[in-house]
């Protein structure tokens, strides 16, 4: 027999390290194919949750610029209201003082023709109210000076809850302000003209509570 040449030998594990080899790159190849379409989806999911807080953002800025415009009109309210009830006081207390200086003007009138019956100008008074009188002064000196202090008082009172009175005399007739009880020929006085005051008129921050009652020139 003929000597056999021996055979060239393979390594088994060549094929499979090469089998091996294109099955990873197939792997990978497969992961890379793979992952293009994940990262679409999310970003996709990353825009849709951007949008979602965008509108979220959107509606709270619009919740926030309601309760604004409502706590603003709430203020203004609030402060108009009491504006309008600090006017309402004001005019309650005006008339409140109106009414009772209605009344007491007749008091006044009393206690003016009183003084002027016992010799004693309303204006000018008998004298300093803290001067000493005699011991020897008649009773009826005694109760004029008395009506005096009692209408100083009184009018003076008066005076400080904003009342003041007015006498008219020379103006011209203003139905406005003066009630004409009488007319008179007066020389030297135009007609029309107030030539006598019989009552002084009084008033309440420019309200006439009572019209002065006058003489007119005719």
């Amino acid at each position: 027999m003929g000597k056999q040449e021996p055979r060239p030998t393979t390594d088994p594990a060549e094929p499979e390290a090469d089998e091996g080899v294109v099955e990873e790159a197939e792997v990978v190849e497969g992961a890379v194919v793979g992952e293009a379409p994940a990262e679409a989806g999310d970003d996709s999911a990353a825009d849709a949750v951007s949008a979602d807080l965008d509108r979220l953002l959107e509606d709270t800025k619009r919740e926030r610029d309601e309760y604004l415009d409502l706590a603003r009109r709430a203020r203004a309210d609030f402060e108009n209201y009491r504006k309008r009830s600090a006017a309402e006081v004001s005019e309650a207390e005006r008339r409140g003082r109106a009414a009772v200086a209605k009344d007491l003007v007749p008091a006044l009138d009393n206690l003016e023709r009183a003084l002027r019956a016992a010799g004693i100008d309303p204006e000018e008074g008998a004298g300093p109210a803290d001067e000493p009188r005699s011991e020897e002064v008649s009773a009826r000196d005694a109760l004029a000076h008395g009506v005096e202090l009692v209408y100083r008082e009184l009018r003076d009172a008066m005076t400080r809850s904003g009342v003041e009175a007015y006498d008219p005399a020379g103006d011209a007739f203003d139905p406005a302000l003066h009630e004409a009880v009488a007319t008179r020929p007066a020389e030297g006085s135009d007609e029309g003209t107030i030539v006598e005051t019989v009552e002084k008129g009084y008033r309440l921050d420019g309200q006439v509570l009572r019209a002065a009652r006058v003489v007119v020139a005719e």
